[in-house]
């Protein structure tokens, strides 16, 4: 059984299998490729725990017969949410291996999320765990409850808990216990991942139209995507790369990311947090020698780059940054504070990514978004009218290729404004081209606000806060921010008796999660209005600029 999807066309298809974008093969070959006689590096560095290549493929292999043996079946789908740790990639690999079809949940997502994704794929399995405030107490109890209304058939939880213990123990409770040893082999009997051209798992959108929306990735486009960044970046058996964005965002995890430095036999060092704190003494202790980090992480990397040992940083030798438009006042600060290259990255889960190059002059690293990784990346910018605007003119990003996807899951209407008719990708980006096809970015054409990389769908927490009973009318706006970029201001006509606290005590109630909550209330007596009617939204971001003096 195989989870549909949109497919490319046939000849767009030939045209990337006969060009050697797609390749056939499955994820899982990032691991099990590698020469058995390097079998015993290291992989990936957790905490005080070493995983190399061989454990790796031995215990995502051996997990992957326990689910099968506990009933899990290709095609199956699969809700996950774990912290940054090594387990999450031997059971990302696993589910690859039994052809279960996984979405992973970003560890700040909360209950209403959760519930939409679950509602979506109705999943088999449940992999959660009691690091996230939701599932501590009778309140995650409830929530494993309420996602196994959705589930198909009688969905199995596997509770992620003490991964402090050695590996071969938290390995042996985080499988399913069925009391007898498994005969790996026999379980896998006839179990394998997905054909290459079937979904392998979703990743999530921004959420730039409410809650995130699922994308159907195959085995042969999102491979094609971690070899093609793993080259670009120059990736080897030396590179040792520092993974403190969340390990299941499209960014961290093939960006060449995680699954590109595995691909390239080097070594992930996992981070709880992207703080200069926690990464400073990592990146210290292995000698990591490549970073991703958003605008608002490098921030405070910078801030407190001046109080470290000099050699603290030495091995540091390529920093990226994604995620949302850096400013060239930062960009320009990396390579004499932090003593490394910098690298912009502009992508999308839903497939394009742009990187700066490194051999590029310092002017395009500094002041552009990058250029499309692929050959095969066609890009257009068209004005509001659908017209293609030249070089040096802003207009919207519109994408196809042989790594950008074809379809939201299960989202036909919204696919229908969100692609043309000849499959091109319609991104929301506000873009301008140069010349040489590198891409500044200068907005977004929706009501977004982008908090630090974590985008906030306006209406979504609009329509949440006019379900207050003392709210009347409700508006969320950006307001600049040095360090996130943007924060968000809710402007709201209530009772008199409302306070701010309560309006964050109320979402974080309908289940919210904590980067979407106003970081600042005003209550005003009336919204304005334009001609027509609308909310004026320019008028409240001029004043909410103007209070906070911006």
């Amino acid at each position: 059984m195989s989870v549909a999807f949109t497919c490319w066309p046939e000849a767009l298809a030939r045209r990337y299998r006969d060009a050697g974008y797609w390749r056939g093969q499955p994820l899982t070959d990032i691991l099990d490729a590698h020469d058995p006689r390097e079998a015993d590096r290291d992989a990936i560095v957790c905490a005080e725990r070493r995983f190399s290549y061989d454990q790796l493929i031995r215990l995502s292999r051996r997990l992957a017969a326990s689910l099968v043996a506990a009933g899990l079946r290709p095609g199956q789908t699969v809700l996950v949410q774990m912290p940054n740790c090594a387990e999450f990639y031997l059971l990302f690999f696993a589910l690859l291996r039994c052809g279960a079809v996984p979405v992973n949940a970003l560890f700040s997502h909360n209950r209403r999320e959760l519930l939409a994704f679950a509602e979506q794929i109705a999943p088999a399995l449940l992999v959660l765990t009691d690091d996230h405030p939701a599932m501590r107490g009778r309140q995650g109890t409830a929530l494993v409850d309420e996602l196994r209304r959705y589930a198909s058939g009688e969905a199995r939880l596997l509770h992620f808990g003490d991964r402090a213990l050695p590996v071969e123990k938290v390995l042996t409770d985080f499988r399913w216990e069925d009391g007898e040893p498994l005969d790996e082999s026999e379980c896998l009997n006839g179990f394998s991942p997905n054909p290459p051209d079937e979904v392998a798992f979703f990743q999530l959108s921004g959420g730039s139209t409410g809650l995130p929306k699922l994308i159907p990735r195959t085995h042969d486009d999102y491979g094609y995507s971690v070899r093609a960044s793993a080259e670009l970046c120059r990736l080897n058996v030396d590179t040792v790369f520092l993974c403190a964005l969340p390990a299941p965002h499209n960014y961290s995890l093939s960006s060449p990311g995680t699954l590109g430095i595995l691909h390239a036999g080097g070594v992930v060092v996992m981070a709880r947090d992207p703080g200069p704190a926690t990464c400073f003494e990592l990146i210290d202790r292995h000698a990591v020698t490549m970073a991703a980090l958003v605008p608002p992480a490098l921030s405070l990397w910078l801030e407190a780059a001046d109080s470290v040992r000099p050699p603290s940083l030495g091995s540091l030798s390529l920093l990226q940054v994604g995620g949302a438009r850096l400013s060239p006042a930062l960009a320009e600060q990396v390579p004499t504070r932090l003593g490394c290259r910098l690298q912009q990255v502009f992508g999308m889960a839903e497939g394009l990514v742009n990187y700066t190059r490194l051999d590029d002059d310092r002017w395009y690293v500094e002041n552009t978004q990058g250029r499309p990784l692929s050959p095969a990346d066609e890009i257009r910018v068209r004005d509001a009218e659908g017209r293609d605007v030249p070089p040096g003119e802003v207009g919207t990003l519109w994408a196809r290729g042989p790594y950008t996807f074809r379809g939201y899951y299960r989202a036909e209407a919204h696919n229908a404004v969100a692609f043309d008719v000849e499959g091109f990708y319609c991104s929301g980006d506000l873009v301008r081209r140069t010349d040489s096809g590198y891409l500044v970015v200068v907005g977004r054409e929706k009501d977004q606000i982008n908090r630090g990389g974590e985008k906030i769908d306006a209406l979504e927490i609009e329509d949440l806060l006019l379900g207050h009973p003392a709210i009347r009318q409700a508006a969320l706006v950006a307001m600049p921010d040095e360090v996130l970029g943007e924060r968000s201001c809710a402007f709201l006509v209530a009772d008199a008796r409302l306070r701010a606290v309560d309006v964050r005590r109320f979402l974080r109630r309908e289940g919210v999660a904590d980067f979407k909550l106003p970081d600042r209330v005003e209550f005003i007596d009336d919204l304005p209005r334009t001609a027509v009617g609308k909310i004026d939204k320019a008028a409240l971001r001029r004043r909410i600029c103007s209070a906070a003096a911006c």
